[in-house]
């Protein structure tokens, strides 16, 4: 078959525009929510007002005589549910309550705002329980997991950490603490559930981060063959982890549609999200660093504490990245857990290395004080030859490069002296990021028809990262022809299965089975001899076998990310002037798309440092930020120009297309290099995030 133009340029490695943006420019994308179903309903569920107990009677009576009420569903009446791995998606099934905001009671009606009305008018009785929702370090019930996060086992040790620590001529054991944060994507989570009687089938409309987890999960919660769900996610406003699995919008809007027997959409509303979509758990940090007087790191002990649910264990990774990281021949990491009265914990943007590596990288920061070592020299003096907790060699590790590539481009050595001008005080800090490399199996299939343009199919989901553009640039590469001609369909769990859009692992796999099925094409149309078929010719990949293969190398992408921070010692306000991130991440596949990955990634950490963060209430054991006026994300006038560079990383250890993962490692490093910058500026130290004025005005004195 022609394949003209006979040598088209390549697609991967260049710039080029997200091939959805003029639909999502002028609303024709549509999202969730957005399905106007002929006859659709609303749904708004009802939370409870007690951190611990149970439902002891619901009164709908006020609530079903409001106009265009329809229903109001209780634990006594609501559809029982079949079996699911995940017990938070197990709504309305008995009378428990074992945190605030678990939902208690759902509304359906005509309108929104009548929904919205009658869920206000339903009255709950508790039997409340005295509840436990305070983390603190030397909290009785707390725990050592088997696991962590990931997968990763609790607790690692090489040598003797405690005695070289002992042991170390210099020494640093510092304590830092991370809030709980919230993902707070632009779309909340939706979903539109419509149950066909007749035909026995259910279709949803869900902002999600895998339709095929979503529909596996809802059949088996509803008694359905798999083949009669289909889940559609062709367009997600975003997620940053908290759309991973499935969550309880989307069981109740299914039980809505099949009690009424019409659709229904659910929309949470964002001052339920903290309580019911999961976030990143708290965190409690010890780092102990024992070192020569040279620098060279002798002890390395990164111990975690942090909080789950009572529903369901999720342990963040926090002391994982430590791992990876130094050269020390005695390497301790450990996390303990404990179980208290609050919504269960689950991904957020780098989950684990986010919070890790803010203590690590801020204790090397004071650790080079203590030393009076320049920063940068004393992580390149540490650099390991192999992965320290394994020993496997490293595919690709080129962290040295980018810390002396970044130093070059902000002229660290010029700004190491502190400055000031008047009251406002401007240092200048560094940190180190990683962020391993992850690939699950996923399938797809390529079809080439006699216009001489093809189709590729797998089920992945663009959650407005430029997925579906990456993914016909991999296509067009590997069947040798422009852009134009290829078109992609993802997000419909009809398609070939896809894995989970997380652990910036998207692009790798669906990518990895993308290229397969694409090669395998050009090789079966080679074979061939006369015109191709009206209805096309088509060839189907699977990467299971491929994906599953345990490498012998340690896969790790790798960052350096340098602050100019400024202080004002009068408002106790900073500011952050600017930001520089080079990275270590594979081989780009779209320079376009991945600097705004980057840069995405270095706001959110950003907001981690200066501005974000979330308060447990002790007493009514619920979150005090629970919107975005009070939980404050960085806006245009809180991020000032930011600078991303990457190194040309070629690591023939990964994938067909040797990239490594971008999404995450962006937020990895940025909150130490803020902390260790504002450090330089004033001479403080602040070891609890974030950095907002109150803390920094007490720190100054």
């Amino acid at each position: 078959m022609d394949s003209s133009p006979a040598d088209p340029a390549p697609s991967l490695g260049s710039p080029a525009t997200r091939l959805e943006g003029r639909e999502k420019v002028t609303g024709k994308a549509r999202y969730a929510a957005e399905y106007a179903l002929p006859d659709r309903a609303y749904a708004w569920p009802v939370p409870a007002t007690v951190a611990r107990g149970r439902v002891t009677a619901v009164d709908t009576t006020g609530a079903l005589a409001l106009p265009g009420v329809l229903s109001v569903l209780t634990p006594y009446d609501a559809p029982r549910l079949g079996p699911s791995d995940d017990p938070t998606l197990r709504v309305l099934q008995n009378p428990e309550v074992p945190h605030r905001g678990w939902y208690v009671a759902l509304a359906v009606a005509e309108t929104p705002e009548a929904a919205r009305s009658a869920a206000a008018a339903v009255r709950v009785r508790y039997d409340a329980e005295p509840h436990d929702a305070v983390l603190h370090a030397g909290h009785p019930a707390a725990y050592t997991p088997d696991q962590v996060n990931g997968g990763y086992p609790a607790h690692r040790e090489k040598g003797d950490a405690a005695a070289a620590f002992a042991a170390a001529p210099v020494r640093v054991d510092c304590a830092y603490a991370v809030p709980p944060l919230h993902n707070h994507p632009m779309e909340p989570h939706a979903a539109t559930a419509h149950w066909d009687a007749d035909a026995g089938a259910l279709t949803v409309y869900d902002s999600s981060q895998g339709s095929g987890l979503v529909r596996s999960t809802l059949a088996s919660l509803f008694g359905l063959p798999a083949d009669r769900v289909t889940v559609v996610s062709e367009h997600v406003g975003g997620a940053f982890g908290c759309k991973g699995t499935p969550r309880p919008h989307v069981v109740l809007a299914v039980m809505a549609a099949r009690h009424t027997g019409r659709p229904v959409t659910l929309a949470l509303p964002r001052r339920h999200l903290a309580a019911v979509v999961g976030h990143r758990a708290p965190t409690l940090h010890r780092v102990r660093l024992g070192a020569r007087t040279d620098g060279t790191l002798t002890a390395l002990a990164h111990e975690v504490t942090t909080h789950t649910s009572r529903v369901r264990e999720f342990v963040e990774q926090a002391a994982v990245p430590a791992r990876v990281m130094y050269a020390a021949p005695a390497l301790l990491t450990t996390h303990r857990v404990v179980p208290l009265d609050v919504p269960t914990p689950s991904w957020m943007r780098a989950p684990g290395e986010s919070p890790g590596m803010y203590a690590l990288e801020s204790a090397m920061d004071e650790l080079a004080c203590a030393l009076g070592i320049d920063p940068v020299e004393l992580r390149i003096r540490n650099e390991p030859d192999a992965e320290p907790d394994s020993g496997r060699p490293f595919s690709s590790r080129h962290l040295v490069e980018c810390l002396r590539e970044g130093a070059a481009r902000f002229d660290w050595a010029a700004h190491r002296t502190p400055r000031q001008d008047g009251p406002l005080l401007t240092g200048t800090g560094v940190a180190a990021a990683t962020y391993p490399v992850y690939v699950a199996p996923s399938s797809a299939r390529a079809h080439a028809f006699p216009d001489g343009t093809y189709l590729v199919q797998t089920n992945a989901t663009d959650l407005g990262t430029g997925a579906r553009t990456v993914l016909a640039q991999i296509a067009a590469d590997a069947l040798r022809v422009a852009l134009d001609r290829v078109t992609v369909e993802i997000g419909h769990s009809a398609l070939p299965q896809g894995s989970v859009a997380g652990g910036s692992a998207g692009t790798a796999s669906w990518g990895w089975a993308v290229h397969d099925a694409c090669t395998s094409l050009v090789a079966l149309l080679a074979r061939r001899s006369g015109p191709i078929p009206e209805a096309g010719v088509s060839v189907p990949a699977d990467t299971t076998a491929s994906a599953k293969q345990k490498s012998p190398y340690a896969r790790h992408a790798f960052g350096a990310h340098f602050a100019e921070v400024q202080t004002d010692t009068v408002t106790g306000e900073v500011r952050v002037r600017r930001l520089l991130g080079v990275f270590a991440a594979g081989r780009i596949l779209n320079p376009l798309t991945a600097r705004s990955q980057f840069v995405g990634g270095m706001v959110m950490g950003l907001g981690m440092a200066l501005t974000e963060h979330s308060t447990m209430d002790p007493a009514f054991g619920d979150f005090t930020e629970n919107d975005l006026a009070s939980y404050h994300v960085p806006a245009h006038a809180d991020v000032p120009d930011i600078e991303v560079h990457w190194l040309d990383e070629h690591d023939k250890h990964l994938n067909p297309m040797g990239g490594k993962g971008i999404g995450e490692i962006g937020i990895v490093g940025t909150a130490a290099a803020i902390g260790n910058a504002f450090h330089h500026a004033t001479g403080c130290r602040i070891r609890e995030l974030p950095l907002t004025p109150d803390r920094v005005l007490t720190a100054l004195g």
